[in-house]
């Protein structure tokens, strides 16, 4: 079976954005206070704890424009925070939600169709293994199931 590994935002990224850049959309990233509950940083892959502070911006995690790059809404703590680090295991956080969005992208950073799957958090480096023995795919990512926001990457390992 391939070996997987998950990849957060990078820092580089998160520090344009911490220092006020601008998102996909060109605009500065919106400051507000988290009431608690689900507000996943894709930095350090933990959810903003209830009365800190946080950033709402769109995110492009693709290298250019193109029809396939989805741009979509992200949290990130409003304050550096330290990187998850890169692992064959799932995030924790993630194990806290009942299901994610896989869909595997090839080297054009194009879907590869009939790979995009809702599968349950604890299946998901297993599922992603089962999507990298197709030889087209590249990368893949792990998406809200709900509403299709980014959460992080997988690469074999």
């Amino acid at each position: 079976m391939t070996e997987v590994c998950f990849f957060s935002m990078p820092s580089a990224e998160a520090e344009a954005y911490w220092a006020g850049g601008p998102d996909a959309n060109g605009q500065k990233p919106e400051v507000h206070i988290s009431q608690g509950g689900s507000v996943p940083c894709r930095h350090c892959q933990q959810d903003v704890a209830e009365g800190e502070p946080y950033l709402i911006l769109a995110y492009r995690p693709f290298p250019e424009a193109q029809p396939y790059a989805e741009t979509g809404p992200i949290f990130l703590h409003a304050e550096p925070c330290a990187r998850y680090p890169e692992s064959g295991r799932t995030p924790r956080m993630f194990l806290k939600r009942e299901s994610y969005l896989l869909k595997g992208y090839g080297a054009d950073d194009r879907i590869v169709y009939g790979t995009g799957q809702i599968v349950p958090s604890q299946n998901m480096a297993g599922v992603a293994a089962k999507i990298f023995e197709r030889d087209d795919v590249r990368y893949v990512h792990v998406r809200s199931s709900l509403n299709n926001c980014f959460s992080c990457r997988i690469d074999r390992a």
